[in-house]
C-alpha cells in the first residue's frame, strides 16, 4: 500500500521535527515547509494527501496559503488541517470557512494530530462515513461513492468536511443533531468544545446550496440545540 505523503508548514523547526519524527512513525511520508510560499511551491510540485498548516507564517501566511489551495482546481481537495494558538479563534473561524477540513491548537498532543490524520484520510479515502448509495431530496442529489453533489443538475462544488457534513445530515434527515453529535460522526474525536466549527462549515453549505441563505430550504437551525436537513419548502 502507498504511503500517504503529509506536507507539514511551520517556521518553528521544533515542531517539525516533532510532527516530522511522529507522522514518519506511524508510517506517513512527511515532506516539510518553514513558510507558505515554500509550501506553495511544494503542493505545485507534488500535491500531498494532507497539509497540517501552521496560520502564524512570515511572509504569505496560513490563511493566505488556504485560500490559495481551496481556489485551485487540482488542489481544492486536498484536506488542511490548520494548527492554531488558542487565542485565535477568529482565525480558526476564517480558515474553516476558507475550506480548511480541521484544525489543532498548540500546545497539542502528537497523539492526538496523528489521530487527527488519520481521521481525515479515513474520510477522504472512503472510510465508514460514506456507505455507497444516492441520497435525494428534491433538487438535490448526492452520490455518495462518487463524491458529488448536483443541485438541479448542476455540480456543486463542496470541500471534503463540508461534503461529509452534508452526507450526515441528509443521512437522517428532519433528526436534529447537535454540534457535538456532528463533530463526532464526522471526526470522531473531540474538538475542544470548539463547536463554532460546525457554523462555519453550515454556512459554507447554505451558501452553495441554498437559493436564498438567509431562508434555508434544506439546512435548518433549530436554536439552542443544532441543525436538521429537511426539503420542506
Amino acid at each position: 500500500m502507498n504511503k500517504a505523503t503529509i506536507l507539514i508548514v511551520d517556521d518553528e523547526e521544533d515542531i517539525l521535527e516533532l510532527l516530522r519524527y511522529n507522522l514518519t512513525k506511524e508510517g506517513y511520508r512527511v515532506v516539510c515547509a518553514e513558510s507558505g510560499e515554500k509550501a506553495l511551491a511544494e503542493i505545485r510540485r507534488q500535491p500531498p494527501d494532507v497539509v497540517i498548516l501552521d496560520l502564524m507564517l512570515p511572509g504569505v501566511d496560513g490563511l493566505d496559503v488556504c485560500r490559495e489551495v481551496k481556489a485551485g482546481a487540482d488542489t481544492a481537495g486536498i484536506p488542511i488541517i490548520m494548527l492554531t494558538a488558542r487565542t485565535e479563534e477568529a482565525d480558526r473561524l476564517i480558515g474553516l470557512e476558507l475550506g480548511a477540513d480541521d484544525y489543532i491548537t498548540k500546545p497539542f498532543s502528537p497523539r492526538e494530530l496523528v489521530a487527527r490524520v488519520r481521521a481525515v484520510l479515513r474520510r477522504v479515502q472512503g472510510g465508514v462515513l460514506l456507505p455507497a448509495g444516492l441520497l435525494r431530496a428534491g433538487g438535490l442529489e448526492m452520490d455518495l461513492a462518487g463524491h458529488r453533489v448536483t443541485r438541479a443538475g448542476e455540480t456543486v462544488q463542496l470541500t471534503r468536511s463540508e461534503f461529509d457534513l452534508l452526507a450526515v445530515l441528509m443521512q437522517h434527515p428532519g433528526q436534529t443533531l447537535t454540534r457535538a453529535q456532528l463533530l463526532d460522526r464526522l471526526h470522531g474525536i473531540a474538538y475542544d468544545g470548539f463547536d463554532r466549527s460546525v457554523d462555519a462549515h453550515i454556512k459554507n453549505l447554505r451558501r452553495k446550496l441554498e437559493a436564498d441563505p438567509l431562508n434555508p430550504r434544506y439546512v435548518l437551525t433549530v436554536y439552542g440545540v443544532g441543525y436538521k436537513f429537511t426539503d420542506e419548502a
